[in-house]
């Protein structure tokens, strides 16, 4: 039986397909109020019986951070994907960003251990990745820098990692997976689609740094392979392929019928609607877009280095044009049917 966390995200739906496709028997959890409907809607880019699919799923809900209900969730599993997780760059999300990504992951560690496991998958972030020497690409032995301009949400990254790791030590059998910025259908209100609403959205300006990308389903391909294979205590870098900021609007606006960007905003005028956000929060609580570490990282220009998961599963990434064009053409497709 296999256990996937975090099951009705943007990874865990197109997960549990995979899974069910192989004949898996699967629990997957869900948190109070979550729409599991969005799972369902995934199934259906994928087959005409999406229902039947849906149907052999065995709902659990459980909040990972409320052990008791975990602890009954794990009854009669053999293996665990980790795929829950908050996003949030925003400082003041810190102590929820570790109480969901750093201890609900330290419960579910010790889950698997007392339950004898067999193996987890977990999904971390490039963002626990360190810095690179110039003119040298990122990889997994790229190591975390303490003392670097680390986002809140890639310390609480980093801490869940470390919980894996510990399991590892203790004797659980583990895999992490390091994706960049995860492009699939489904889910259009998630972080992760905010680069495609974006980029359909015909927005004017650019900026100059780039963007690592994969492709949901080969995220998934990957997860399922190391799972299956006697391959352990291992990390694996995923990105398909890295595009400049100002290529890959381009590339989404082209795609929806729109004008690419072709106005370029200095670092220092993005950092100032920064601060003024920051003022405007403080003042009326207003919603933080733009924290300081995502204005780095739209300016941030890195390369990564995937070869270890292309030799070690002889693995093919989907070249992004073709999974930006099958996700554009799906989100307009949703937008469409929404008006």
């Amino acid at each position: 039986m296999i256990l996937v966390t975090g099951a009705t995200g943007l990874v865990g739906s197109h997960l549990l397909y995979h899974l069910l496709e192989k004949e898996a028997s699967v629990i997957a959890l869900f948190r109070e109020g979550s729409d599991r409907e969005q799972v369902r809607q995934v199934f259906r880019y994928y087959t005409s019986e999406a229902d039947a699919y849906f149907d052999r799923i065995e709902w659990r809900m459980a909040d990972i951070n409320d052990v008791p209900a975990l602890e009954a969730a794990f009854q009669k599993v053999t293996q665990v994907y980790h795929c829950a997780a908050l996003i949030s760059f925003d400082p003041k999300d810190y102590n929820l960003l570790k109480k969901v990504n750093v201890e609900g992951t330290a419960n579910v560690v010790n889950l698997c251990l007392s339950h004898h496991i067999q193996k987890l998958c977990y999904v971390s972030s490039i963002a626990t990745l360190g810095t690179a020497v110039k003119g040298t690409a990122i990889s997994e032995e790229t190591h975390w820098n303490s003392e670097g301009e680390n986002s809140v949400y890639a310390i609480a990254k980093y801490g869940a990692e470390m919980e894996v790791w510990r399991g590892s030590q203790e004797g659980l059998q583990v895999v992490i997976v390091n994706p960049g910025v995860i492009i699939g259908e489904g889910h259009w209100d998630s972080a992760s689609a905010a680069v495609i609403k974006t980029g359909t959205s015909g927005i004017p300006i650019y900026t100059s740094g780039t963007l690592a990308l994969v492709d949901v389903q080969d995220v998934v391909h990957v997860m399922v392979q190391l799972m299956h294979r006697p391959i352990s205590q291992e990390r694996f870098l995923l990105v398909g392929a890295t595009l400049p900021y100002q290529e890959l609007l381009s590339f989404t606006a082209q795609l929806a019928g729109k004008k690419p960007p072709r106005i370029f905003i200095a670092q220092w005028k993005m950092q100032l609607i920064s601060a003024i956000e920051g003022v405007l929060r403080f003042m009326f609580r207003w919603k933080r877009k733009l924290s300081p570490a995502t204005v780095r990282s739209m300016y941030a220009q890195e390369e990564y280095d995937a070869s270890k998961i292309k030799e070690t599963l002889s693995f093919r990434f989907t070249p992004i044009n073709e999974t930006l064009q099958r996700v554009v053409r799906r989100y307009q497709e949703s937008s469409d049917s929404t008006d």
